[in-house]
């Protein structure tokens, strides 16, 4: 297997987007993880609140529901096969599942301080979720039955974010120099990241059938074929500490800059396209998501805001 590395600088001239913010309602709310629905709002975990919100990017509305868990720390979510969204409680352990219409289930982990993180919907049907304090991948069941798989993962990595391509899971190791690669079947296999210590979180899959990751300490992103093969692209602010990365409807990726409080755009060559800062000072960006219409929504966990992206 051969890994690439290489980074660059160059720029492609293109109008700035426009930032907007919007207020959630419940104070301390840390949004984290969010994601579009089929019903077009954006769905987040409220990790501060021990909630799960919903936006409207129509009407600008929020909606909240509490969990039944309290300090709970809901991180990732996901909108699974049966219409219903699925979440991970890092500190309540237990993986949730809510309705479009707010009704509540949760399911405690057999795996104690498991540190349930990530959420994805499998090929198979089901649910899969990161077990990031013990250093597993879980599986779930849309009835409640879940099993865990973690032979052949490094000790002490950190699974976090996953995502699908090809049939397979695959998952950063936040604490690892791998990336993980999970069958339905629990299969697992590691593929060695160039840079040490990079410290991969976020993940997404590009249509060129490629995968990206953040490299957090590493100060950039990363692009994986389906052999494993890498190629690094480091982003122009120094120390900007990437959270999240996804694609748009052109290719392009764009990010999230934790310490530089931007987001950032890149093509899927490289090219370094632009960095734009966001309004709130310290805002503590985390995820991105692409939504249906070209817009592009994230989360600022410090600040309690829903971020808003519109490309020109």
């Amino acid at each position: 297997m051969t890994i690439a590395h290489e980074a660059t600088f160059r720029r492609r001239a293109v109008p700035p987007p426009t930032i907007r913010e919007h207020r959630i309602p419940t104070e301390g709310s840390k949004p984290y993880i969010a994601v579009e629905g089929r019903d077009g709002c954006l769905w987040f975990c409220e990790s501060g609140a021990s909630k799960i919100g919903c936006f409207d990017p129509k009407t600008y509305g929020f909606e909240e529901f509490a969990l039944p868990t309290p300090n709970a720390t809901p991180i990732g979510i996901i909108e699974g096969p049966d219409g219903a969204f699925w979440f991970a409680e890092k500190t309540g352990n237990k993986i949730g599942r809510i309705t479009p219409e707010g009704k509540i289930t949760e399911f405690p982990l057999p795996t104690p301080n498991a540190g349930p993180d990530a959420m994805m919907a499998g090929p198979d049907g089901n649910l899969w979720f990161s077990q990031t304090e013990v250093s597993q991948i879980g599986r779930i069941t849309p009835n409640g039955t879940i099993t865990s798989f973690k032979d052949g993962i490094t000790p002490g990595s950190k699974p976090l974010s996953i995502v699908v391509r090809d049939g397979v899971l695959w998952f950063s190791e936040a604490a690892g120099d791998h990336i993980g690669r999970i069958t339905v079947n629990g299969e697992i296999t590691e593929f060695p990241i160039p840079s040490k210590g990079s410290q991969p979180r976020a993940m997404c899959p590009h249509p060129d059938g490629s995968i990206w990751f953040v490299q957090t300490s590493a100060n950039g992103l990363c692009r994986i074929d389906r052999d494993g093969g890498m190629v690094e692209y480091k982003v122009t602010t120094p120390n900007a500490s990437l959270r999240s990365v996804c694609v748009g409807p052109d290719g392009d990726l764009w990010f999230t800059e934790n310490f530089a409080n931007k987001i950032g755009r890149m093509a899927p060559d490289g090219t370094m396209i632009g960095e734009y800062d966001i309004p709130t000072p310290n805002s503590d960006a985390r995820c991105i998501a692409a939504m249906s219409d070209g817009r592009f929504f994230f989360t600022q966990c410090s600040a309690g805001l829903i971020g808003e992206v519109i490309v020109k």
